[in-house]
């Protein structure tokens, strides 16, 4: 079983009391017969945490011989669809799925590839390349590289590639690194962007922190002005979500909100003007609307 660190900084933490064979029997009822009890749906999935969803899946089919993710596709629809499905994936296998879609076909969604290759953990990206290969037959790095291009292409394959494992430090390289980014931007004519996905691609985010905060002591800025100054693009995009993370409403929504989104909904406030929780009920609808909403967890006003 692949499973992801436990963290307390997402709106959806596991349930209690969680009784799994409880909540597969009212979700049956909810989508047996005439008419669909939508409600109850939304207010189950999004109370519970993926591992829970889990159980609630394997009770689902052991109690009625179906398969919980084939019965709500049948009886959802749109956007609500899409998003309660989402909620059932395992998280690897959300992103493994989430990726194939965003390099499938016409139009490359450099936002979602941008959103998952950033944000994960080293240990995290094996195992959504390892389902990427079971699921699809098909190397993650190899169809990175046949849809993408340049300096982002670059930075996304060092991200699937080979980031130092989390919590690692190197206190020798902290200000060393903070010296290159310095001469490799703001020093210099023109920017040298293989310094900036050499680092920014293969430290740790703690090593990071570090670097970024000696960054601020020797140039006077903060990293993100001079990756916005010295980038731009896709490549900026990435760099930045290297240090930040936002985007891609579903994927976000779903993806952390077992993990960081009580910072996400910080950040969105800070930078908007307005709260996620806002934002969410002015530009979506519907089930689709509620579910997004109890997965926000709360309003930043």
């Amino acid at each position: 079983v692949l499973k992801y660190p436990q963290t307390t900084r997402g709106t959806v933490t596991a349930f209690s009391p969680f009784d799994a064979r409880a909540d597969a029997e009212a979700l049956r009822k909810a989508m047996k017969g005439m008419g669909t009890d939508e409600d109850t749906i939304l207010k189950i999935l999004t109370s519970r945490n993926n591992a829970q969803r889990q159980e609630i899946a394997s009770a689902f089919k052991t109690l009625f011989g179906r398969d919980l993710v084939d019965d709500l596709k049948s009886e959802l629809t749109g956007k609500f669809e899409t998003l309660m499905v989402s909620l059932m994936r395992p998280t690897c296998i959300f992103d493994a799925h989430a990726l194939k879609h965003a390099i499938k076909g016409a139009g490359t969604n450099e936002k979602v590839l941008t959103e998952i290759l950033a944000s994960r953990t080293p240990a995290e990206v094996r195992n959504i390349k390892q389902v990427y290969l079971q699921e699809y037959e098909a190397n993650l790095e190899d169809k990175i590289t046949g849809e993408t291009s340049g300096h982002f292409q670059r930075m996304l394959v060092v991200l699937t590639a080979n980031r130092d494992p989390e919590g690692r430090v190197d206190e020798g390289l902290v200000e060393q690194d903070a010296q290159v980014l310095f001469r490799a931007g703001e020093l210099k004519w023109g920017t040298d962007e293989e310094k900036f996905i050499t680092i920014l691609g293969t430290r740790s985010v703690s090593h990071l922190r570090r670097v970024f905060d000696k960054y601020m002591t020797i140039s006077g800025f903060q990293i993100e002005e001079t990756i916005d100054r010295e980038t731009s693009g896709d490549l900026e995009k990435l760099l930045l979500a290297v240090v930040t993370v936002h985007d891609k409403l579903t994927v976000v929504m779903v993806s952390r909100s077992e993990i960081d989104l009580l910072d996400i909904r910080q950040e969105f406030r800070k930078n908007f003007a307005k709260s996620l929780h806002q934002m969410i009920q002015k530009d979506t609808s519907g089930d689709y609307r509620k579910a997004l909403l109890l997965l926000c967890g709360g309003d930043d006003e």
